[in-house]
């Protein structure tokens, strides 16, 4: 099977040609659809509300649906529990009325920004099936592909799925003459049973300031939204209305404090970058954010670890508070690997690798 960062697939052979006779006309046979030219068992490709969808499934059970069109991953149910119908969604989506019936917004996306023009940056987008791979049925993995509109960067998305964890992985390659300027991050709307009983474990010690998310289609709260105060509640209104105001200035040593809590929670509204400031960043020596992080929902008794991998250096976190409420009846949280604060510069010829694993051991 194709390694997390390095796929090795082999790419589909050519379409057949028919030929009826050496002086007649060739005549192409009928393009292939998904499921005929990489479906096999543990990957199905089939149209959901018109958008094309691949559902990944392990031996134990363990599932997840990818939206090819943009990238996204709209659910993810590993096994759990021992019993037959053990499986737990573990992200939260919900429909776009805005943009029509077959949008979605949440779930685990990847946002990748070119930020080398001068114009508004550009986003991967439009991806389309590269290949398709398994073991056995224990692993199973899409490959999706994208470039940019003057063709300087080749995108590859790799999604694996195994019974335990799921992986993220992002490829990009500068095939052009000029440097690039990247940033990213794999935004991950996670599920919760119980606001009161959400919270993380394994940031203490690590430095964090106030951001916004990176802007995305997928992103439930904006980037001006996620950083908009909780409503003050009866008895606060009682006393001073004035809210502080935040400051995401990462140069400045005010913004930055280091999380002192075992325990991080999230029942309140905050939406933070956990990291090393960038100004640290040019010393020799630093203390980097920790490589992962779990989650903890007391309302299901479940818990996810978040692993970073390769080139992402922050960690980002997003809870909504109490405006969960105006995006339907769960909890939920925005987090996952991310470089945000420092660009990645990519030189000609040269490629950069990151990668996000949500794995368990629940079972």
């Amino acid at each position: 099977m194709a390694s997390l960062f390095s796929p090795h697939l082999s790419k589909p052979s050519p379409l057949p040609l028919i030929r009826a006779s050496a002086s007649a006309i060739t005549v192409q046979s009928p393009p292939q659809s998904l499921e005929e030219r990489f479906g096999r068992k543990g990957i199905k490709f089939s149209d959901s509300g018109d958008v094309p969808t691949v559902e990944l499934t392990v031996r134990n059970g363990s599932s997840l649906r990818l939206r090819i069109p943009d990238g996204i991953v709209t659910s993810y149910k590993p096994k759990v529990y021992w019993k037959d119908e053990g499986f737990e969604e573990v992200l939260h989506t919900i429909s776009d009325g805005v943009r029509g019936g077959s949008s979605v917004k949440g779930g685990l996306g990847l946002v990748l920004n070119d930020l080398s023009r001068d114009e508004a940056p550009w986003s991967a987008s439009q991806w389309e099936v590269k290949d398709a791979d398994s073991d056995s049925i224990d692993a199973v993995q899409v490959e999706l592909r994208c470039t940019n509109g003057e063709g300087t960067l080749d995108i590859t998305l790799v999604v694996s799925l195994y019974p335990l964890s799921m992986a993220t992985a992002v490829i990009v390659q500068n095939i052009g003459t000029e440097p690039v300027k990247l940033n990213s991050a794999m935004l991950t709307h996670i599920r919760f049973k119980s606001r009161g009983g959400s919270a993380i474990q394994g940031l203490t010690g690590c430095s964090y300031c106030p951001q916004p998310p990176l802007p995305s289609s997928f992103g439930i709260l904006s980037p001006s939204e996620a950083l908009e105060p909780d409503p003050p509640g009866w008895f606060s209104s009682l006393g001073s209305s004035t809210q502080k105001k935040i400051n995401t200035k990462t140069d400045d040593p005010e913004a930055w404090t280091v999380e002192d809590n075992l325990y991080t929670t999230l029942r309140k509204k905050l939406s933070r970058v956990y990291t090393s400031p960038p100004l640290e960043r040019l010393k020799r020596i630093y203390r980097t954010p920790p490589s992962k992080y779990q989650t903890i929902d007391q309302g299901s008794g479940l818990g996810f670890r978040v692993i970073r991998i390769g080139g992402y250096e922050d960690i980002y976190l997003c809870s909504p508070g109490s405006s969960f409420k105006k995006y339907g009846k769960d909890y939920f949280i925005c987090t996952g690997a991310a470089s945000m604060l420092v660009p990645e510069i990519l030189e000609p010829d040269s490629v950069w690798k990151a990668a996000q694993v949500i794995e368990h051991d629940n079972l």
